[in-house]
């Protein structure tokens, strides 16, 4: 939790704006709710490292050092972040908005060294540059993660794999090589930019890309949907409130883009929210996972550590409506509830019905206690297993790419053998499983952008088998064949052994 200077400022900051959004957080009350990291983004160096080597404070902005600045933040019970590349040029250097070549290629452990000595506590660092296959951004990234811990100052690792690069975020689980990764795109300050994940991200596209990744998320590892936008005032209140709400249930870092120096009080009543934090930060550290989603009405359910569950009733419609849910569906036993609405404080009782009238783009949170044993809700997420052979459905080479024919190949645990059943879609490395249009039995399966089609749709039957709603087709592995790369066909229903497949 904490705050950027990014979103609102860009490239013009300084030492003096830094400082006082330090004491806003601690006069606003954010700090004792949480909001720990003041982050320094791009455009704070000198253009030019010193003779030895080492990065410099851009003297005009920070002529007081960066280390003052970070003494000046520890002083009011802050951490202090700060922004790097693993390349030549930051994306402000990369864009021509500023001048300079000062990325950390070549210098990894001199600049972790300098973070060190300077007190950073948090290190923002962005790809931005087109060049690398994701195996090189892997090995790339590791060495800074390797050279921040042989400093011995612990030092939060926050990375963007996407700037100007394919989008990478979805395509693997970063955790083994960071504290947090970015999911999609830059984020925008606006609710729906139409982008499946693309440059710039609304808040509901963003929404839609990082809810498939819920199994990434662990303590010390979690998914970043990017830095807030509550309060720069392009969208509405309920637009807004439900930012927040998703960022919260989702296990989103929480970090505000706002000037906090002057946010309003609906604003501040959105960022201090006390239950959605307490939800956000709770111990077990999972993400919430989806109960079910009908292309409008999406609901999703967190496990808490005290055995509550979090439930967000999210409309994604342009109108209001009623979405509901059961207790029994996100994991909880019983016929005795109670409901804490986390906008409204308000509680209520309830023998197992979870339902609000929700307005457009809005979001109601529920923390639901009481009842028996919290079981994990139904498998939404995961491989999906060929009764015929044993294997996984796979996206060859991790090939995202329109047309693409999944096959079957040995189960590894690879984001391209990772399925997410989003309503009736199955979704793998952000594209949809796909039924080419009038397919007929013989047809190949394919991945593609997800269109909101019926033949995107899927159904999964009692039997194991999985049926198009368009064509009425099963998911077919072709001949009944069992070796690796065995490509899988639509073909007439018959619940054969290579029709049937387990969601594990």
């Amino acid at each position: 939790m904490g705050w950027n200077t990014w979103n609102t400022f860009g490239c013009n900051i300084n030492e003096t704006l830094i400082r006082q959004t330090a004491d806003a957080m601690v006069s606003s009350g954010m700090r004792d709710l949480g909001y720990q990291y003041v982050v320094v983004d791009d455009c704070w160096f000198n253009p030019n490292r010193d003779a030895a080597g080492n990065l410099q404070g851009d003297p005009g902005r920070f002529p007081s050092g960066m280390k003052a600045l970070g003494d000046y933040i520890h002083a009011r019970g802050l951490k202090f972040g700060i922004y790097q590349v693993p390349v030549d040029k930051t994306c402000a250097q990369y864009f021509g908005a500023y001048p300079g070549a000062t990325g950390s290629r070549g210098h990894e452990a001199q600049d972790a060294r300098q973070f060190a000595a300077w007190g950073v506590d948090f290190l923002k660092y962005d790809w931005c540059s087109p060049e690398g296959s994701i195996d090189e951004q892997v090995a790339t990234f590791a060495r800074m993660r390797d050279a921040l811990a042989a400093t011995g100052r612990p030092i939060v690792y926050s990375i963007n794999p996407n700037s100007i690069h394919a989008k990478t975020g979805p395509l693997r689980n970063w955790g083994d090589v960071a504290n947090m990764w970015r999911t999609t795109e830059d984020i925008t300050n606006a609710w729906n930019t139409g982008q499946t994940n693309g440059y710039p991200m609304g808040i509901q596209n963003i929404i839609d890309v990082t809810v498939p990744l819920a199994s990434y998320a662990r303590p010390g590892g979690f998914n970043d949907p990017d830095m807030m936008e509550v309060g720069r005032g392009g969208m509405t209140d309920t637009e807004m409130r439900s930012h927040f709400a998703m960022w919260a249930v989702m296990a989103s870092p929480l970090i505000a883009g706002n000037d906090l120096r002057s946010m309003s009080a609906e604003t501040r009543t959105i960022l201090t929210n006390r239950n959605l934090i307490a939800i956000n930060q709770d111990a077990l550290g999972l993400q919430a996972t989806q109960v079910s989603f009908d292309g409008t009405r999406r609901v999703l359910a967190k496990r808490l550590a005290n055995g509550d569950v979090a439930v967000a009733l999210f409309n994604q419609g342009a109108s209001s409506t009623t979405i509901s849910t059961t207790a029994a569906a996100i994991g909880k036993s019983g016929s005795s509830f109670t409901l804490l609405d986390a906008w409204t404080n308000a509680t209520s009782a309830s023998s197992g019905t979870i339902s609000a009238t929700v307005p457009a783009h809005g979001t109601v949170v529920y923390r639901v206690s009481g009842g028996g044993t919290t079981t994990p809700p139904p498998v939404t997420a995961g491989a999906l297993v060929s009764a015929t052979s044993g294997r996984c459905l796979d996206v060859p080479q991790s090939n995202a790419a329109n047309g693409t024919q999944p096959v079957i190949w040995d189960c590894n645990g690879g984001a391209n053998q990772r399925w997410t059943a989003n309503g009736q879609t199955l979704q793998a490395l952000g594209k949809c499983l796909d039924a080419p249009l009038n397919a007929t039995a013989g047809a190949k399966v394919q991945l593609w952008d997800c269109n909101g089609g019926n033949n995107q749709q899927w159904t999964r039957n009692a039997n194991g088998t999985i049926s198009g709603v368009r064509s009425g087709l099963c998911l077919d592995v072709y001949e009944n064949q069992a070796a690796n790369g065995t490509p899988v066909i639509l073909w007439t229903c018959t619940g054969a052994a290579n029709q049937r497949w387990t969601l594990r």
